[in-house]
């Protein structure tokens, strides 16, 4: 099984794929670590990011899409352009996406830690919620 995780901060979507087979993961390599809406209030920007994803999902044979919840109010609430690019990815043809509730994550994580330096996966730092996020929704389900 193929993830594309996606952490959406501010106007970036933050990426991380992820295999998954027999209990093992692997990180394969992808074109794009951070998608940048520059305007996300433009109808022209939202659908080059439909457009740049829906390619990405294609190419990589993405089974799943899973993005990382975020609050609707108070101190931490995401923004709108974060809600506008969470229902293109929801929209995008030809792929489950899902939103992975923060509850959810952190309980799974907690049953099932993952203990691995980034650096040696080929992340940089701003990838880490998102490789968390996939690491808990392949791992959701067990035990």
């Amino acid at each position: 099984m193929r993830v594309c995780a996606v952490d959406l901060k501010g106007n970036e979507a933050n990426l991380v794929l992820l295999d998954s087979e027999n209990d093992l993961f692997s990180v394969p390599d992808c074109r794009a670590k951070k998608i940048n809406v520059p305007s996300p209030e433009s109808q022209e920007s939202i659908q080059h990011f439909h457009r740049t994803m829906s390619k990405l999902v294609e190419d990589y044979q993405v089974e799943t899409i899973v993005i990382r919840e975020r609050q609707t109010k108070g101190k931490f609430a995401g923004s709108s352009a974060g809600f506008k690019m969470e229902a293109v990815l929801q929209l995008i043809d030809g792929v489950e996406a899902e939103v992975l509730p923060n509850n959810i994550m952190k309980q799974t994580l907690k049953r099932h830690p993952i203990d691995v330096n980034l650096k040696e996966l080929g992340l940089k730092q701003f990838q880490e919620h998102a490789f968390l996020t996939a690491c808990a929704y392949c791992n959701q389900d067990k035990k």
